[in-house]
């Protein structure tokens, strides 16, 4: 049973693909590094990019603004289209409430 089994695979694709072993083995043992190489590059890429976007997302200064609301119906009343997103990092109407006055911006004196 094994024996037409494995004759079944591989004879099928020796049929198909007529290329000596000597030949094969070095390009499947190229292909299969290749992939390996490619899934380390994409999971370190995502790594990266999510914390390049966690470090913009803490940029973002509405929870400490006095006009948050934190309720889901209105985020802020004075810009509520682009209360919490990556629009609000420069918002010209940003109050600290007094809690957080690390992430103020900082003001320039006269």
């Amino acid at each position: 049973m094994l024996f037409t089994c494995s004759f079944l695979l591989y004879g099928s694709v020796y049929a198909w693909l007529p290329i000596p072993q000597p030949v094969l083995i070095p390009i499947c043992f190229a292909v299969a590094w290749l992939v390996v190489i490619m899934m380390v590059w994409n999971l370190w890429a995502a790594g990266r990019d999510a914390v390049n976007n966690a470090q913009q997302m803490h940029k973002i200064p509405c929870a400490n603004c006095q006009f948050f609301t934190d309720t889901h119906y209105l985020k802020c009343p004075v810009h509520p289209t682009i209360a919490l997103s990556k629009d609000a990092i420069d918002c010209p109407d940003y109050q600290s409430s007094g809690y957080a006055s690390f992430l103020d911006k900082p003001t320039t004196s006269q």
